[in-house]
């Protein structure tokens, strides 16, 4: 990865032309969303990415989307209501990233491929991830229950570290995984780090800060 992969997407057409498809993920396969309301939310995650989140509309939405305007209100009826929205359906891409690359790697490579697959999500998605964990205050893990998307997304990480937990605990481990992660990816995208160590800080988050002393 480098810090170029985080540029944000321009649009190149005027103010009202569709963003062209960006490497957002599409309403998943067995999706248990409506159709509907799916397609707004994916409607809104390309829009945002494009343009940012000032541009995400409802009125902007109901030209792309097909979906009467009325029926937009009614859906999401603040654009907070929108926000989380996108930022739920995320988490759960994200779940779903981690999930396969912690299957592919298997427990010895779990943990590295985990940190590949979420810095490589949060670099190429910054507005979804900016929904997911700056816009979105409810959706945090201190709550009682959890929401269930981030929760799945923790599980994850949880799951890449436990076999390095000699004794530890897990879920310590995986929050401060994540804490790690998300100030790398904060941290990298404001330019607060230096770009020529950014393999070398990632190469250590992966495989040399977590290794049982």
């Amino acid at each position: 990865m480098t810090v170029a992969s985080i540029d944000r997407v321009s649009p190149t057409d005027g103010p009202d032309a569709e963003p062209a498809e960006s490497n957002q993920p599409a309403e998943p396969a067995g999706s248990n969303e409506p159709a509907e309301p799916a397609r707004v939310v994916a409607a809104a995650r390309r829009l945002a990415e494009a343009e940012g989140w000032a541009a995400v509309t409802r009125r902007r939405l109901a030209e792309r989307t097909g979906v009467d305007i009325e029926t937009l209100y009614r859906r999401f009826p603040d654009p907070a209501a929108l926000v989380a929205a996108v930022a739920l359906r995320g988490f759960a891409d994200l779940a779903a990233a981690l999930a396969a690359a912690r299957g592919a790697a298997g427990d010895d490579g779990a943990w590295p491929a985990v940190v590949t697959t979420y810095l490589d999500f949060a670099y190429a998605n910054p507005e979804v991830y900016d929904a997911m964990l700056a816009h979105t205050p409810d959706l945090t893990l201190g709550r009682d229950p959890a929401p269930g998307a981030p929760r799945a997304a923790f599980a994850e990480l949880r799951a890449a570290l436990t076999p390095l937990a000699a004794g530890r605990d897990p879920d310590t481990l995986a929050e401060i995984g994540w804490a790690l992660l998300h100030g790398t990816v904060m941290l990298t995208r404001g330019g607060r780090l230096r770009p020529e160590t950014q393999e070398q800080r990632e190469e250590l988050i992966a495989a040399g800060l977590f290794a049982a002393t």
